[in-house]
């Protein structure tokens, strides 16, 4: 007897034949679709950028939202607590520098003794800049997320920088070339804006539990800047001095360091607006506070200096490039750029000539004493008559 073999059902087009995959976890996350349908959306996400801080929250943040299913869109960076990924299961590190591509590939693919079938598993790889083999990024395994970092700002994809397309089988050129190409996600973390890092200072220091009065948020933006590694760093020191009580700018004037570079741009502010009054009282609060003359007249000529700079500022590109040649930061260059607006070249040698006077009538002896030629100069610099210094440089020096 010959028993039929049995008949299969016939699966209707619309509902074709699919394999039970780990991709339920993940379908609620939004990549951006491949150019060409003949290449499958990965679970690929690129975070890139110079503010290391700031990504390591955002990568905190995405690595818990794909582990939980959730979309993994950006929120309020300001309002997260620094992340702890050694505490999250499902997660594996890389380094690009020391990893090698098969080692990444295996984290995709390895599936944990204890861990479920469904179970979502988010492969970070950090400085993901060295990564030579770009073949792994199209490769990797669709039921495992992929998380590249890199802290520091990649050249754009050929498709942003407006090029001709390559050909379909062409490989990618670099990083952002080869995550666009696997139908992955790109988010650059820019610095903060000058007109930002308050708004950020005051969000940190509520997550911390740090009260900062409006002066001190003015003083440590100024003192401390963009760089939001350092902005973390300040507030937990501010907080344990204070010891529940509010944090005042004097706190911050004393524990900060760079704050009396906040000063002297107080008091250069003051001296481009031409109000002598606020300068020589801004000039009197940095004597008080043990600041010597010369390091007060050098910053005060490096204030200058950064307005030059400043003054010549048309993007932010412009304002990372001007900082380098000056060794300064985009922050200090974006910050004067208000005031740079009101000077002229020649404001800007003007000052130059008379700090110069300064210094050469302190260090030859001419004037009653350092502070009173401090005082003169910042006076000059107001536009006060009679204060000129330069004139005393034409009178032959004491002999001692």
């Amino acid at each position: 007897m010959v028993i039929p073999p049995p008949k299969r059902s016939r699966r209707c087009a619309a509902s074709p034949r699919t394999a039970p995959t780990g991709m339920a976890q993940w379908s609620s996350t939004k990549v951006v679709t491949p150019s060409s349908s003949s290449v499958p959306t990965r679970m690929v996400f690129l975070l890139h950028g110079e503010d290391s801080f700031r990504t390591r929250l955002r990568l905190g943040e995405l690595s818990a939202a794909l582990l939980s299913g959730q979309s993994g869109a950006p929120t309020d960076l300001s309002t997260l607590a620094e992340p702890r990924l050694g505490s999250l299961i499902g997660v594996t590190r890389h380094d690009a520098r020391t990893d090698s591509a098969s080692a990444i590939m295996l984290s995709g693919q390895a599936q944990g003794l204890f861990d479920a079938v469904d179970e979502p598993r988010v492969v970070i790889v950090d400085n993901a800049e060295a990564l030579k083999d770009l073949d792994l990024i199209g490769s990797f395994p669709r039921e495992a997320a992929l998380v590249l970092v890199s802290v520091e700002r990649l050249a754009a994809g050929r498709s942003r920088r407006g090029q001709r397309l390559k050909a379909p089988n062409a490989p990618a050129a670099n990083l952002l070339e080869a995550v666009e190409a696997a139908g992955g996600s790109v988010e650059r973390i820019e610095r903060l804006a000058p007109v930002e890092v308050p708004a950020w200072i005051a969000a940190r220091a509520r997550i911390h539990g740090v009260k900062l009065d409006g002066d001190a948020v003015a003083m440590l933006a100024s003192a401390v800047g963009s760089d939001t590694e350092r902005v973390e760093q300040e507030i937990q020191k501010l907080g344990a001095y204070a010891n529940g009580a509010t944090v005042t700018a004097e706190a911050v004037r004393t524990l900060v360091s760079g704050a009396i570079e906040a000063d002297v741009f107080e008091l250069t502010q003051a001296v481009v607006r031409k109000d002598a009054r606020t300068a020589v009282a801004t000039l009197e609060r940095l004597i008080a506070d043990g600041n010597a003359v010369q390091q007060i007249l050098a910053l005060l000529l490096w204030q200058f200096r950064v307005l030059l700079f400043a003054s010549a500022m048309r993007s932010n590109a412009d304002a990372e490039r001007m900082a380098k040649a000056i060794r300064s930061s985009p922050y200090a260059i974006q910050r004067a750029t208000a005031f740079a607006r009101r000077v002229t070249r020649a404001d800007v040698l003007r000052a130059y000539e008379a700090i110069y006077a300064t210094d050469q009538v302190i260090k030859t002896g001419r004037a009653e004493s350092d502070l009173a030629a401090l005082e003169l100069c910042v006076l000059d610099l107001c536009g006060v008559a009679n204060a000129d210094l330069r004139d005393m440089l034409l009178v032959e020096a004491p002999r001692r």
